[in-house]
């Protein structure tokens, strides 16, 4: 199990390669955009949203999700096969968004090595211009990993509570 001072570059480090390795099995290339990453929140343009809860042993951590239209279209295609189409006003359409989030972070906690933790199940949300607000404690880090997937821009947010 990693320390508190290192958890945060661990769960970045394991969120980003699961980011990337999921979005391949269902054959989109996520590109990270190293140069936008950034601490706090910056998800602009976003559509559709996934929150879940890293629960349990050292850590306590939130994971969003969030794509923009044109993101969101390509994984909901890509996952389904392009029997569903994409609508964020659509529970199956949406649930493609969640069942990725569980995926990713599913592998991440694997890559992680942290026995004992687990994740919440997905909350999803759509709208215009979605914002997410972060914690303004002191004892809380945000970041915002920016993906590429080449039609949209994906984001991850991670919040890892010390």
């Amino acid at each position: 199990m990693e320390d508190k001072t290192t958890l945060p570059a661990v769960l970045v480090n394991s969120y980003m390669s699961s980011l990337i390795s999921v979005s391949a099995s269902v054959g989109i290339e996520a590109s990270f955009v190293k140069p936008e990453m950034t601490s706090g929140v910056k998800a602009q343009g976003s559509r559709t949203a996934a929150f879940i809860g890293i629960v349990g042993g050292a850590a306590q951590c939130t994971v969003a999700l969030m794509a923009d239209m044109p993101s969101f279209e390509a994984f909901v295609s890509a996952f389904t096969g392009g029997m569903i189409k994409a609508d964020s006003e659509d529970p199956m359409s949406m649930s493609v968004l969640g069942e990725m989030t569980n995926m990713i972070s599913g592998q991440a906690l694997i890559k992680a090595n942290m026995p004992g933790l687990d994740i919440t199940p997905p909350q999803l949300f759509s709208g215009k211009n979605l914002k997410l607000s972060p914690s303004v404690k002191s004892n809380v880090k945000s970041f915002t990993l920016p993906f590429d997937i080449g039609v949209g821009r994906l984001y991850l947010v991670l919040s890892v509570y010390n």
